[in-house]
């Protein structure tokens, strides 16, 4: 027996949310770190670890964008705001528990017998800054919300057509107020970066998350095409209306 497009619609939604969620959440976690790319693949410039699943991000926005509309996107964008932050508080707390002296004597050398301190490490790595997570979803929000209303704009302007056009250019437009507002809130104005280290780690992050945008294009229309098999012709006619009419209203 066929399932009812309400019944599709719903499920297409929570697995798609729950991609964007857990990515992004992911995302957050790890961008602590700053990575060498010139160690890694020997190429100029730094990289938070962070932005390495981003794309994934980007994908399912697109996706959301194209067949729950605006609305779609910015529901589960704030839903995600509220996890993350729901995140940061339970690690925080984690961070302030007393640590077990067995727990310390026995995680006391590291591989090579030099003396390790796992709680100064755990601490290091969990207790993110104030700084960092303000800067984390002020740039997620801005970026968000950027990418769904510029996605519409190309939509609208291009009557429907061209994916690429309109998921290709509104990640591109958003990731470059992203890249620069995260790094500059957590580490130039609640950190201690210069200006240029702030420059310089930004548009590294951009121009990876161009190339990732351009080169996972066909894994766009590979989503879309499954998406349209599992919908059905007339049920996918009918939710990319419905997202149209919602941006209309």
């Amino acid at each position: 027996m066929p399932q009812p497009l309400s019944h599709k619609k719903q499920q297409l939604y929570l697995v798609l949310s729950g991609i964007f969620i857990v990515n992004a959440l992911l995302a957050e976690i790890i961008g602590v770190k700053i990575f060498s790319v010139e160690t890694l693949l020997g190429l100029p410039g730094n990289l938070t670890a962070g932005v390495i699943i981003w794309p994934v991000v980007f994908i399912t926005t697109d996706i959301i964008n194209e067949y729950f509309g605006r609305a779609g996107v910015l529901r589960v964008s704030f839903l995600t705001v509220g996890l993350i932050l729901y995140a940061f508080l339970v690690i925080l707390a984690t961070t302030k528990l007393p640590p077990a002296q067995f727990w310390l004597e026995v995680n006391s050398k590291d591989a090579q017998g030099r003396p390790f301190n796992i709680e100064f490490a755990y601490q290091s790595i969990f207790r993110q800054g104030l700084g960092i997570i303000i800067g984390s979803i002020t740039a997620f929000i801005i970026g968000q919300v950027l990418d769904a209303s510029v996605f519409q704009w190309f939509r609208r302007v291009a009557g429907g057509r061209y994916i690429w056009l309109r998921a290709t250019g509104s990640t591109l437009i958003s990731q470059l107020v992203d890249s620069f507002v995260v790094l500059f809130v957590a580490f130039y104005i609640f950190g201690n970066w210069s200006f240029d280290q702030v420059l310089s780690v930004a548009n590294t992050n951009y121009w990876y998350k161009f190339a990732a945008a351009i080169l996972l294009t066909p894994v766009l229309y590979l989503a879309h095409a499954i998406i349209d098999r599992y919908l059905g012709d007339e049920a996918t006619r009918e939710l990319q209306q419905e997202a149209v009419a919602d941006e209309a209203v």
